[in-house]
């Protein structure tokens, strides 16, 4: 039986081996640690969480997510530890929000590796949005 031709409307882009950059051993390991860390969905909620309210209390991620203060808080342990979160005290109180600078790094050195820095990033229902230089 004979295949098919099947015409591309758009050719297949691929940079030359030359011009590609190779992602750093220890880039690799952190991002393979990072999504570890956001294979979970509870730390991943918490990271989309302080993504759109840009800080929250742990009462606040407590309340939204369903779970106690110590599982909401081993969670947030784990985040900040890596990196991807801060903690500000306040009084008795602890504050968390993302740094947003070590996270886009990361995925820089993720996306940025193929060559060219797409601009959009798209994951089903969800797009990241690159807008830097």
């Amino acid at each position: 039986m004979a295949r098919k031709a099947v015409k591309r409307s758009t050719p297949a882009v691929s940079a030359p081996a030359e011009t590609q950059q190779e992602v750093s051993e220890p880039a690799v390991r952190e991002l393979a640690q990072v999504f570890k860390l956001l294979s979970d969905e509870t730390r991943l909620r918490i990271l989309f969480y302080l993504a759109q309210n840009g800080e929250l209390h742990v009462t606040d991620l407590c309340n939204r997510l369903g779970q106690s203060q110590p599982a909401v808080s081993h969670h947030l342990a784990l985040l900040r530890v890596s990196g991807l979160i801060e903690a500000r005290r306040e009084g008795k109180h602890n504050y968390y929000s993302v740094l947003t600078e070590h996270f886009s790094e990361l995925l820089v050195s993720l996306f940025s590796a193929t060559g060219e820095m797409p601009r959009k990033v798209r994951f089903h229902d969800f797009t990241l949005n690159y807008s830097g230089e």
